[in-house]
């Protein structure tokens, strides 16, 4: 056996029992999923209450990972009735139209120890874009937190249609970060 891979098996060894088993349940109380975007310069935070997740991660064999994760858009909390009205309508999520927005794993990369990134589709409002999700895995009780983030370009899904398209008044760039607890 090479060098490489006594290095690799012993390194494989000493990974946490979290990491060695398959995670597949969602913990929706412990889990989240924010997003902070700018308005006219000012960082405005939210979250989604609402979303499920089919996962099946062995950190182990990140390759074989897969993941669809739906979020319902109507679910949206940015602390103000009246902006989340606003961001449920047809010029922002029209949920009426696209009620759930959906990411979809193609593969997962492994980048380091514990450092992953998943490559996939993600869907809001009919248009469907590739995106990579950096993220880490810390095993935790019987399973482990994923979290991670991405930055979503909000014009690419027509998200802030007509005047809102303005990226003067509302940043293109939105921060969208998850932290995701896992159990077998």
């Amino acid at each position: 056996m090479s060098k490489k891979a006594l290095l690799a098996a012993a390194l494989l060894a000493l990974l946490p029992a979290a990491e060695a088993a398959e995670l597949t349940r969602l913990v929706p109380g412990q889990s989240r999923i924010t997003f902070t975007s700018q308005q006219m310069g000012v960082p405005v935070d939210g979250q989604f209450k609402r979303f499920a997740a089919q996962v099946a991660v062995d950190p182990a064999r990140p390759e074989a990972g897969r993941a669809r994760i739906e979020v319902d858009l109507a679910s949206i909390d940015t602390g103000l009735a009246e902006a989340d009205s606003e961001a449920q309508g047809k010029s922002w999520f029209n949920t009426a139209a696209f009620p759930k927005a959906t990411f979809v794993s193609e593969r997962v990369q492994r980048l380091g120890p514990g450092r992953y990134q998943a490559v996939g589709k993600l869907s809001i409002k009919g248009v469907s874009r590739d995106i990579v999700a950096p993220f880490t895995v810390r095993p935790a009780g019987n399973g482990a937190w994923f979290d991670g983030g991405f930055t979503l370009k909000r014009l690419q899904f027509r998200i802030g249609e007509g005047d809102w398209a303005d990226t003067g008044t509302v940043a293109d760039d939105v921060q969208v970060r998850f932290k995701l607890y896992l159990v077998p």
